[in-house]
Protein backbone atom coordinates (compact mmCIF):
# COMPACT_ATOMS: atom_id res chain seq x y z
CA UNK A 1 0.00 0.00 0.00
CA UNK A 2 1.16 3.73 -0.79
CA UNK A 3 2.78 5.38 1.95
CA UNK A 4 0.45 8.27 1.82
CA UNK A 5 -2.23 6.43 3.11
CA UNK A 6 -0.27 6.01 6.49
CA UNK A 7 -0.40 8.33 9.37
CA UNK A 8 2.19 10.10 9.98
CA UNK A 9 2.78 8.67 13.64
CA UNK A 10 3.89 6.15 12.27
CA UNK A 11 7.02 8.00 10.73
CA UNK A 12 8.50 8.15 14.27
CA UNK A 13 8.76 4.48 14.85
CA UNK A 14 10.93 1.89 13.86
CA UNK A 15 10.64 -1.77 13.73
CA UNK A 16 11.96 -3.50 16.67
CA UNK A 17 15.44 -4.46 16.60
CA UNK A 18 14.61 -7.50 18.45
CA UNK A 19 11.78 -8.59 16.27
CA UNK A 20 14.16 -7.94 13.55
CA UNK A 21 17.12 -10.25 14.49
CA UNK A 22 14.37 -12.77 15.11
CA UNK A 23 13.42 -12.63 11.76
CA UNK A 24 16.60 -12.75 10.40
CA UNK A 25 17.48 -16.00 12.23
CA UNK A 26 14.58 -17.82 10.54
CA UNK A 27 15.25 -16.61 7.38
CA UNK A 28 18.57 -18.10 7.91
CA UNK A 29 17.32 -21.29 9.50
CA UNK A 30 14.75 -21.74 6.56
CA UNK A 31 17.56 -21.72 4.36
CA UNK A 32 19.50 -24.47 6.10
CA UNK A 33 22.09 -22.72 8.39
CA UNK A 34 22.46 -23.41 12.05
CA UNK A 35 22.23 -20.21 13.57
CA UNK A 36 22.83 -19.90 17.57
CA UNK A 37 20.28 -17.00 18.97
CA UNK A 38 21.83 -14.89 21.64
CA UNK A 39 19.46 -12.19 20.64
CA UNK A 40 15.97 -12.87 22.21
CA UNK A 41 15.03 -12.18 25.80
CA UNK A 42 13.58 -15.09 26.62
CA UNK A 43 14.25 -18.05 29.06
CA UNK A 44 15.23 -21.45 27.63
CA UNK A 45 13.35 -23.17 30.56
CA UNK A 46 9.54 -24.70 30.42
CA UNK A 47 7.17 -22.76 32.22
CA UNK A 48 6.57 -24.65 35.44
CA UNK A 49 4.54 -27.68 35.57
CA UNK A 50 1.90 -26.41 37.87
CA UNK A 51 1.36 -23.59 35.91
CA UNK A 52 1.05 -25.09 32.94
CA UNK A 53 -1.31 -27.49 34.64
CA UNK A 54 -3.37 -24.89 35.95
CA UNK A 55 -3.72 -23.36 32.33
CA UNK A 56 -4.67 -26.78 31.27
CA UNK A 57 -7.36 -27.02 33.84
CA UNK A 58 -8.77 -23.76 32.88
CA UNK A 59 -9.41 -24.94 29.19
CA UNK A 60 -10.71 -27.96 30.73
CA UNK A 61 -13.12 -26.44 32.91
CA UNK A 62 -14.83 -23.95 30.50
CA UNK A 63 -12.86 -21.00 32.26
CA UNK A 64 -12.59 -19.50 28.10
CA UNK A 65 -14.91 -16.85 27.99
CA UNK A 66 -14.60 -12.96 28.57
CA UNK A 67 -13.44 -11.82 31.65
CA UNK A 68 -13.51 -8.00 33.19
CA UNK A 69 -10.69 -5.73 30.94
CA UNK A 70 -8.19 -5.24 33.78
CA UNK A 71 -8.97 -9.02 34.64
CA UNK A 72 -10.50 -11.58 36.99
CA UNK A 73 -11.15 -11.17 40.50
CA UNK A 74 -9.09 -13.92 41.34
CA UNK A 75 -6.12 -12.63 39.72
CA UNK A 76 -6.26 -9.37 41.08
CA UNK A 77 -6.34 -10.52 44.39
CA UNK A 78 -3.35 -12.50 43.35
CA UNK A 79 -1.62 -9.18 42.45
CA UNK A 80 -2.64 -7.46 45.27
CA UNK A 81 -1.16 -10.43 47.30
CA UNK A 82 2.00 -10.43 45.66
CA UNK A 83 2.70 -6.51 45.72
CA UNK A 84 2.27 -6.30 49.28
CA UNK A 85 4.03 -9.78 50.29
CA UNK A 86 6.95 -9.66 48.16
CA UNK A 87 7.47 -5.80 47.63
CA UNK A 88 5.57 -4.23 50.62
CA UNK A 89 3.39 -2.25 48.69
CA UNK A 90 -0.09 -2.02 49.54
CA UNK A 91 -2.71 -1.91 46.62
CA UNK A 92 -6.54 -1.67 46.29
CA UNK A 93 -8.96 -3.68 43.44
CA UNK A 94 -9.01 -0.59 41.50
CA UNK A 95 -5.22 0.06 41.75
CA UNK A 96 -3.95 -2.91 40.23
CA UNK A 97 -4.63 -4.10 36.25
CA UNK A 98 -3.44 -7.05 34.16
CA UNK A 99 -2.69 -6.67 30.38
CA UNK A 100 -1.87 -8.53 27.42
CA UNK A 101 2.26 -8.52 28.89
CA UNK A 102 3.71 -5.84 30.91
CA UNK A 103 4.38 -4.03 27.14
CA UNK A 104 0.61 -3.44 26.59
CA UNK A 105 0.52 -1.73 29.89
CA UNK A 106 3.77 0.23 29.81
CA UNK A 107 2.57 1.44 26.25
CA UNK A 108 -1.25 2.14 27.67
CA UNK A 109 0.23 4.26 30.49
CA UNK A 110 2.18 6.41 27.93
CA UNK A 111 -0.84 6.73 25.91
CA UNK A 112 -2.88 7.96 28.62
CA UNK A 113 -0.87 10.50 29.55
CA UNK A 114 1.58 12.05 27.12
CA UNK A 115 0.70 14.62 24.62
CA UNK A 116 2.89 16.55 22.28
CA UNK A 117 5.41 18.44 23.89
CA UNK A 118 5.70 16.22 26.87
CA UNK A 119 9.33 14.67 27.62
CA UNK A 120 9.79 11.44 29.12
CA UNK A 121 13.20 11.15 30.70
CA UNK A 122 14.79 7.32 29.20
CA UNK A 123 18.10 5.99 31.03
CA UNK A 124 20.46 4.57 28.16
CA UNK A 125 21.02 1.90 27.40
CA UNK A 126 17.41 1.17 27.23
CA UNK A 127 15.09 -1.36 26.32
CA UNK A 128 14.42 -0.87 22.40
CA UNK A 129 10.54 -0.07 22.83
CA UNK A 130 10.50 2.74 25.43
CA UNK A 131 11.59 5.57 22.76
CA UNK A 132 8.83 4.39 20.15
CA UNK A 133 6.27 3.89 22.20
CA UNK A 134 6.62 7.61 23.74
CA UNK A 135 7.10 8.71 19.92
CA UNK A 136 3.82 7.02 19.41
CA UNK A 137 2.21 8.99 22.23
CA UNK A 138 3.24 12.00 20.39
CA UNK A 139 5.88 12.77 23.15
CA UNK A 140 9.47 13.57 23.16
CA UNK A 141 11.79 10.31 24.56
CA UNK A 142 14.57 12.55 25.69
CA UNK A 143 17.56 9.95 26.42
CA UNK A 144 19.86 10.74 29.69
CA UNK A 145 23.17 8.60 28.90
CA UNK A 146 24.20 6.49 31.95
CA UNK A 147 27.76 5.39 31.91
CA UNK A 148 29.22 2.03 32.48
CA UNK A 149 31.60 3.54 35.27
CA UNK A 150 28.79 4.16 36.62
CA UNK A 151 26.72 0.55 36.80
CA UNK A 152 24.94 1.79 34.02
CA UNK A 153 22.51 3.45 36.05
CA UNK A 154 21.16 6.88 36.18
CA UNK A 155 22.83 9.29 38.85
CA UNK A 156 20.30 11.64 40.61
CA UNK A 157 22.44 14.82 39.10
CA UNK A 158 22.11 13.82 35.88
CA UNK A 159 18.33 12.70 36.65
CA UNK A 160 18.00 16.44 38.12
CA UNK A 161 19.74 18.02 35.31
CA UNK A 162 17.55 16.32 32.64
CA UNK A 163 13.83 17.48 34.27
CA UNK A 164 12.40 20.16 32.24
CA UNK A 165 8.83 21.82 32.96
CA UNK A 166 7.38 19.87 29.78
CA UNK A 167 8.89 16.43 31.80
CA UNK A 168 6.09 14.12 32.02
CA UNK A 169 7.64 10.49 33.11
CA UNK A 170 10.68 9.06 33.78
CA UNK A 171 11.51 4.98 33.14
CA UNK A 172 13.35 3.37 35.48
CA UNK A 173 14.36 -0.69 34.27
CA UNK A 174 15.98 -2.27 37.14
CA UNK A 175 17.01 -5.50 36.57
CA UNK A 176 18.06 -3.75 33.28
CA UNK A 177 17.71 -4.58 29.92
CA UNK A 178 20.32 -4.78 27.71
CA UNK A 179 22.74 -4.38 30.76
CA UNK A 180 21.76 -6.59 33.90
CA UNK A 181 22.27 -3.40 36.49
CA UNK A 182 20.48 -3.57 38.89
CA UNK A 183 19.73 -0.33 41.47
CA UNK A 184 19.92 -0.86 45.33
CA UNK A 185 17.19 0.78 47.58
CA UNK A 186 20.16 3.15 48.39
CA UNK A 187 20.24 4.74 45.12
CA UNK A 188 16.81 4.35 44.42
CA UNK A 189 16.14 6.73 47.50
CA UNK A 190 18.27 9.12 46.15
CA UNK A 191 16.99 9.26 43.12
CA UNK A 192 13.56 9.28 44.47
CA UNK A 193 14.82 12.82 46.42
CA UNK A 194 14.67 14.21 43.38
CA UNK A 195 11.60 13.24 42.03
CA UNK A 196 10.24 14.37 45.18
CA UNK A 197 10.80 18.40 44.06
CA UNK A 198 9.18 17.66 40.83
CA UNK A 199 5.52 17.33 41.64
CA UNK A 200 4.76 17.28 38.04
CA UNK A 201 6.47 14.20 37.45
CA UNK A 202 5.41 10.30 37.29
CA UNK A 203 7.70 7.36 37.35
CA UNK A 204 7.23 4.27 35.51
CA UNK A 205 9.14 1.04 37.49
CA UNK A 206 9.34 -1.54 34.86
CA UNK A 207 10.25 -4.74 37.25
CA UNK A 208 9.58 -7.69 34.19
CA UNK A 209 12.86 -9.44 35.13
CA UNK A 210 12.93 -8.61 39.32
CA UNK A 211 13.23 -12.25 39.82
CA UNK A 212 16.25 -12.51 38.05
CA UNK A 213 19.14 -11.20 40.58
CA UNK A 214 22.10 -12.80 41.41
CA UNK A 215 22.27 -11.94 44.74
CA UNK A 216 19.56 -12.55 47.22
CA UNK A 217 17.62 -9.92 48.70
CA UNK A 218 19.12 -7.48 46.00
CA UNK A 219 15.85 -6.22 44.23
CA UNK A 220 14.26 -3.20 45.69
CA UNK A 221 11.26 -1.00 43.90
CA UNK A 222 10.47 2.56 44.11
CA UNK A 223 7.11 2.56 45.60
CA UNK A 224 8.62 0.14 48.16
CA UNK A 225 12.07 2.72 49.30
CA UNK A 226 9.78 5.67 49.10
CA UNK A 227 6.03 5.61 50.13
CA UNK A 228 5.57 9.23 49.62
CA UNK A 229 5.84 8.67 46.11
CA UNK A 230 3.53 5.68 45.50
CA UNK A 231 0.58 7.41 44.02
CA UNK A 232 3.46 9.00 41.48
CA UNK A 233 4.27 5.79 40.05
CA UNK A 234 3.21 2.98 38.07
CA UNK A 235 5.20 -0.46 38.96
CA UNK A 236 5.13 -2.92 36.34
CA UNK A 237 5.27 -6.46 36.31
CA UNK A 238 4.52 -9.49 34.75
CA UNK A 239 4.98 -13.36 34.51
CA UNK A 240 7.04 -13.84 31.22
CA UNK A 241 11.08 -13.71 32.50
CA UNK A 242 10.79 -14.69 35.95
CA UNK A 243 8.32 -17.74 35.25
CA UNK A 244 9.23 -18.31 32.02
CA UNK A 245 5.82 -17.86 30.52
CA UNK A 246 6.41 -15.10 27.44
CA UNK A 247 3.89 -16.58 25.38
CA UNK A 248 1.11 -16.37 27.65
CA UNK A 249 1.61 -12.63 27.48
CA UNK A 250 -0.11 -11.55 30.81
CA UNK A 251 1.70 -8.64 32.56
CA UNK A 252 0.22 -6.58 35.60
CA UNK A 253 1.12 -3.62 37.23
CA UNK A 254 -0.27 -1.08 40.25
CA UNK A 255 -0.88 2.11 40.19
CA UNK A 256 -3.05 5.63 41.07
CA UNK A 257 -6.46 4.78 40.80
CA UNK A 258 -6.67 7.67 38.37
CA UNK A 259 -4.09 6.37 35.96
CA UNK A 260 -5.27 2.25 35.98
CA UNK A 261 -8.77 3.98 34.79
CA UNK A 262 -7.64 5.80 32.19
CA UNK A 263 -5.55 2.39 30.92
CA UNK A 264 -8.43 0.24 31.50
CA UNK A 265 -10.74 2.52 29.40
CA UNK A 266 -7.76 1.91 26.81
CA UNK A 267 -7.37 -1.62 26.92
CA UNK A 268 -11.63 -1.72 26.61
CA UNK A 269 -11.25 0.25 23.36
CA UNK A 270 -8.53 -2.02 22.24
CA UNK A 271 -7.79 -5.74 22.99
CA UNK A 272 -9.97 -6.24 26.09
CA UNK A 273 -9.05 -8.78 28.33
CA UNK A 274 -5.54 -11.15 28.43
CA UNK A 275 -6.67 -14.23 27.98
CA UNK A 276 -8.25 -15.73 30.62
CA UNK A 277 -6.03 -19.06 30.33
CA UNK A 278 -3.42 -17.47 30.83
CA UNK A 279 -4.79 -15.19 33.95
CA UNK A 280 -5.69 -18.40 35.32
CA UNK A 281 -2.16 -19.70 35.06
CA UNK A 282 -0.87 -16.46 36.61
CA UNK A 283 -3.13 -16.60 39.91
CA UNK A 284 -1.49 -19.82 40.55
CA UNK A 285 2.10 -19.01 39.57
CA UNK A 286 1.44 -15.15 41.72
CA UNK A 287 -0.14 -17.59 44.75
CA UNK A 288 2.84 -20.66 44.48
CA UNK A 289 5.38 -18.08 44.76
CA UNK A 290 8.65 -19.08 42.53
CA UNK A 291 10.63 -21.91 44.49
CA UNK A 292 11.82 -22.60 41.33
CA UNK A 293 13.22 -19.60 40.92
CA UNK A 294 16.61 -20.80 43.03
CA UNK A 295 17.38 -23.72 40.55
CA UNK A 296 17.29 -21.67 37.80
CA UNK A 297 19.35 -18.78 38.90
CA UNK A 298 22.31 -21.66 39.55
CA UNK A 299 22.20 -22.31 35.80
CA UNK A 300 22.00 -18.45 34.79
CA UNK A 301 25.10 -18.02 37.53
CA UNK A 302 27.14 -21.02 35.41
CA UNK A 303 25.75 -19.92 32.18
CA UNK A 304 26.83 -15.67 33.30
CA UNK A 305 30.44 -17.23 34.08
CA UNK A 306 30.79 -19.30 30.70
CA UNK A 307 29.70 -15.85 28.73
CA UNK A 308 31.96 -13.55 30.52
CA UNK A 309 35.33 -16.12 30.47
CA UNK A 310 34.40 -15.98 26.33
CA UNK A 311 34.53 -12.22 26.73
CA UNK A 312 37.36 -11.86 28.69
CA UNK A 313 39.27 -14.33 26.66
CA UNK A 314 39.01 -12.25 23.44
CA UNK A 315 41.45 -9.70 22.85
CA UNK A 316 38.83 -6.77 21.41
CA UNK A 317 35.91 -7.69 23.82
CA UNK A 318 35.61 -6.70 27.94
CA UNK A 319 32.17 -6.61 30.21
CA UNK A 320 31.39 -5.79 33.58
CA UNK A 321 29.57 -9.34 35.44
CA UNK A 322 25.38 -8.50 35.03
CA UNK A 323 23.80 -8.80 38.78
CA UNK A 324 20.64 -9.31 37.08
CA UNK A 325 18.71 -9.92 33.79
CA UNK A 326 20.04 -12.35 31.54
CA UNK A 327 22.45 -10.49 29.10
CA UNK A 328 25.93 -9.51 29.17
CA UNK A 329 26.23 -6.11 27.38
CA UNK A 330 30.14 -6.07 25.97
CA UNK A 331 31.93 -3.31 24.67
CA UNK A 332 32.93 -4.13 21.12
CA UNK A 333 34.89 -0.76 20.62
CA UNK A 334 37.85 -1.94 19.93
CA UNK A 335 36.72 -4.38 17.78
CA UNK A 336 35.86 -1.50 15.09
CA UNK A 337 37.49 -0.35 12.55
CA UNK A 338 39.34 -4.22 11.94
CA UNK A 339 38.78 -6.03 9.01
CA UNK A 340 36.58 -9.03 8.20
CA UNK A 341 37.74 -12.26 6.15
CA UNK A 342 35.85 -10.92 3.05
CA UNK A 343 37.44 -7.41 3.24
CA UNK A 344 34.86 -5.59 4.68
CA UNK A 345 35.66 -2.95 7.37
CA UNK A 346 33.64 -2.85 10.66
CA UNK A 347 32.27 0.68 11.36
CA UNK A 348 29.95 0.04 13.90
CA UNK A 349 28.52 -1.93 16.43
CA UNK A 350 25.78 -3.03 14.01
CA UNK A 351 28.47 -3.43 11.33
CA UNK A 352 30.03 -6.38 14.17
CA UNK A 353 27.23 -7.96 15.46
CA UNK A 354 25.99 -8.96 11.08
CA UNK A 355 29.34 -10.06 11.42
CA UNK A 356 28.63 -12.41 14.04
CA UNK A 357 25.28 -13.89 11.84
CA UNK A 358 26.79 -13.83 8.74
CA UNK A 359 30.17 -15.10 9.62
CA UNK A 360 29.66 -17.22 13.02
CA UNK A 361 26.22 -17.92 12.88
CA UNK A 362 25.74 -16.23 16.17
CA UNK A 363 22.88 -13.70 16.50
CA UNK A 364 23.28 -10.69 18.94
CA UNK A 365 21.95 -7.11 19.12
CA UNK A 366 24.14 -4.15 18.64
CA UNK A 367 24.20 -1.82 21.37
CA UNK A 368 23.13 1.40 19.21
CA UNK A 369 19.63 -0.42 19.14
CA UNK A 370 19.66 0.18 23.09
CA UNK A 371 21.05 3.93 22.81
CA UNK A 372 24.22 2.81 23.48
CA UNK A 373 26.93 2.73 20.25
CA UNK A 374 29.77 0.68 20.68
CA UNK A 375 28.31 -2.48 22.83
CA UNK A 376 27.00 -5.61 21.86
CA UNK A 377 24.17 -7.62 24.27
CA UNK A 378 24.47 -11.15 24.53
CA UNK A 379 21.51 -13.26 25.24
CA UNK A 380 22.91 -16.44 27.28
CA UNK A 381 19.42 -18.57 28.30
CA UNK A 382 19.92 -20.93 26.20
CA UNK A 383 21.13 -24.29 26.74
CA UNK A 384 25.05 -24.74 28.09
CA UNK A 385 25.88 -26.94 25.09
CA UNK A 386 24.69 -24.23 22.42
CA UNK A 387 26.27 -21.79 24.34
CA UNK A 388 29.54 -23.03 24.61
CA UNK A 389 29.22 -23.72 20.89
CA UNK A 390 28.09 -20.20 20.34
CA UNK A 391 31.22 -18.90 22.51
CA UNK A 392 33.39 -21.19 20.31
CA UNK A 393 32.09 -19.72 17.28
CA UNK A 394 32.13 -15.93 18.36
CA UNK A 395 36.11 -16.73 19.39
CA UNK A 396 36.88 -18.19 16.14
CA UNK A 397 35.28 -15.40 14.27
CA UNK A 398 36.87 -12.36 16.51
CA UNK A 399 40.43 -14.17 15.46
CA UNK A 400 39.74 -14.20 11.94
CA UNK A 401 39.39 -10.56 12.21
CA UNK A 402 42.36 -8.08 11.57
Amino acid sequence: MSAEFLAPRLRRVRPSPTAAISDQVRAFIASGVDVINLGEGELDFDTPAHIRQAGIDAIVQGDTKYTAVAGTAALKQAIITKFNRENGISYRADEVIAGSGAKQLIFNALLATVSGGDQVLIPAPYWVSYPDMVALAEGEPKIVPCLESHGWKLQPEDLAAAITPQTRWVILNSPNNPTGAVYSAEELKALAAVVLEHPQLLVMADDIYEQICFTSGEFATLAQVEPRLKDRILTVNGVSKGYSMTGWRLGYAGGPAWLISAMQILQSQSTSNPSSISQAATVVALEHGSEFITEWIEILSRRRTLIMNCINAIDGLSAEVPPGAFYVFANCQRMLGKTTPSGESLHTDEDFAAYLLKFAHVATLQGSAFGAPGYLRIAYAIDDKRLQEACDRITRACGELR
